[in-house]
């Protein structure tokens, strides 16, 4: 089964290099989900058939609120979902199920991390679209929740009993086939595509 991949640009690439990048993942997997800020969302929307994201969204309705983003903001400007409570932007539990409720009465996607399997635990009676599992101390870094924390996957599937996708630190095909065997529907990753001097063959390397 090939895996679905979520790929998180964070702020690595902006303006014409986020669309590019945009432009080379749908050249590979035309399902992937990618998570773009706010000022990509419309111009990638235009360019590509891709899913895209919101990295985040707050719980407002259009009104007296300065500064924050509303759910119909990034629907209107192509986005069909968010993000929500990664490691980098964690929400309290109040305001996540607060935000997941916003969402919803607009219509838009929620792609919701999780620290932990307690926290992922709290998080599916929300009931997201998708429940991201990253260990944050693994985020970033070289070693893969694969390799580091194959247990915690296992026990996820085993517990969690509904599909889930997992990241951190995900870096080659082994950690892919790894996240699959134990469970995992997916892989959500950021800096070896955003960062890659080849994303559509690092890409494809990891969906091979």
């Amino acid at each position: 089964m090939r895996p679905l991949i979520i790929i998180n640009f964070k702020t690595y690439k902006q303006g014409k290099a986020a669309i590019k990048l945009a432009k080379d993942i749908e050249k590979v997997d035309k399902k992937a989900i990618i998570g773009v800020q706010d000022s990509d969302i419309y111009e990638i929307t235009k360019s590509t058939k891709l899913k895209v994201f919101s990295q985040h969204v707050d719980p407002f309705k259009p009104g007296r609120y300065t500064g924050y983003i509303i759910p119909e903001a990034v629907k209107k400007d192509g986005a069909v979902g968010t993000f929500l409570n990664h490691s980098e932007h964690k929400l309290d539990f109040k305001v996540l199920k607060e935000t997941i409720k916003r969402c919803n009465q607009v219509g838009l996607k929620t792609a919701v991390f999780a620290a932990s399997l307690n926290e992922a635990k709290k998080i599916k009676k929300l009931k997201p679209n998708y429940l991201i599992m990253e260990p944050p101390e693994l985020v970033g870094g070289k070693i893969s929740v694969s390799k580091a924390k194959p247990n915690l996957i296992k026990d996820i599937a085993k517990k969690l009993k509904r599909p889930f996708v997992v990241g951190a630190g995900i870096h080659s095909r082994e950690d892919v086939k790894i996240a699959m065997k134990l469970g995992a529907s997916g892989i959500a990753v950021s800096s070896v595509i955003t960062k890659s001097k080849n994303p559509k063959k690092k890409l494809r390397e990891l969906l091979r």
